[in-house]
């Protein structure tokens, strides 16, 4: 056989740097324009990715801001009675033997808020005339602004018996006001949930007193003040319990009532009111509510105003017994305030 004869090293060829070069470039042009296909692909993935997100993000934000209707737009609270009626026959009894309440606040959150520390751990009679001195300081109604009370010392303020703590809180209060964190448009454009967090911050503002103004003075429609004796109590009347139920079983057993709680706490109000005076009528609270409303003036003043006043809730201190009075439980924290025991 014949061997094969292999070229000398000196024979043989080797391809020239430009060759090289050519063939190399040639190489990452057939590897580039093989991949050309893939990136556009890969590109639309992550560009609808990316357009999803952005449209889902939206979708969110508008289910947690959502606002109900509140009680005293027109025929709310003709739809709450409808619903409540339907959905609890026991309740249904209680309704029909009360006039339906009306929602109406005639102060501006700042103003309530202001005057829901003012009310706390005080009679009617004695919040009344601290209030009422406070409106004179502060330059009437329209002056119980975070600036004004901003600038009351506390010299000023403990002269017209509005405790240092108090006075600490009213501070705190007009602070976050005055600082950006609240004002009365955002309250009343946050949902339940974020304006529970945000004034829960303020304080001497606790659970009670922001349940309180959500149903008092921005009318919302589905709040269960669970920590309210008087509503705990009413719910013992109204489906026989062994005992006054606790608060963290209030949610369960008023579930049924939802979106309307609110409306449904209040007749619970009305339920122990009757049981305990069978002679009040539904529409009248009696003089701690006149007192608690504009003052105390002389008998025939407070009878007008009375009648004028009939189911109008201007906030809580209006549909609350003076005989329920109590300090709450110390997990409500500073807020201080007395409710709901009979003496």
């Amino acid at each position: 056989m014949d061997e094969e004869t292999l070229p000398e090293p000196s024979q043989l060829t080797l391809p020239s740097s430009s060759t090289a070069v050519t063939n190399t470039a040639a190489s990452a042009t057939t590897t580039t324009a093989s991949k050309i296909p893939f990136r556009p692909r890969k590109i639309r993935r992550i560009s609808s990715s990316s357009t999803a997100v952005a449209d889902d993000a939206p979708q969110k934000n508008l289910a947690v801001r959502v606002i109900p209707r509140p009680l005293s737009a027109d025929g709310e609270v003709a739809a709450a009675l409808r619903h409540l009626c339907t959905v609890d026959s026991l309740l249904a009894r209680v309704i029909d033997a009360h006039d339906p309440p009306t929602f109406q606040c005639l102060i501006s959150p700042f103003h309530s808020l202001a005057r829901s520390i003012l009310y706390q751990q005080l009679a009617v009679k004695a919040a009344a005339a601290i209030y009422g001195r406070f409106l004179s300081l502060c330059g009437g109604d329209a002056g119980v602004v975070p600036e004004v009370v901003l600038s009351l010392t506390l010299h000023q303020l403990r002269q017209i018996g509005v405790s240092e703590r108090k006075a600490s809180y009213l501070h705190d209060l007009a602070r976050k006001y005055h600082g950006g964190i609240l004002s009365d448009s955002t309250i009343v454009a946050m949902d339940d949930k974020s304006l529970f967090s945000m004034l829960t911050m303020v304080k001497g503002i606790g659970a009670w007193s922001v349940h309180m103004f959500m149903m008092f003075c921005l009318h919302r429609p589905d709040v269960l003040p669970v920590g309210d004796l008087g509503v705990r109590k009413g719910v013992h009347m109204l489906y026989g319990l062994d005992e006054v139920p606790r608060p963290s079983q209030m949610d369960q057993l008023c579930e049924r009532w939802r979106p309307y709680r609110s409306v449904g706490s209040w007749y619970m109000w009305r339920l122990v009111e009757a049981k305990s005076n069978p002679n009040l009528t539904s529409s009248i609270t009696g003089a701690t509510t006149m007192a608690a409303i504009g003052g105390v003036g002389d008998a025939q003043k407070q009878q007008q105003r009375l009648q004028q006043s009939q189911n109008q809730l201007i906030d809580s201190f209006q549909i609350l017994p003076q005989s329920w009075v109590k300090p709450m439980s110390p997990a409500d924290g500073e807020d201080g305030r007395e409710l709901n025991k009979k003496k």
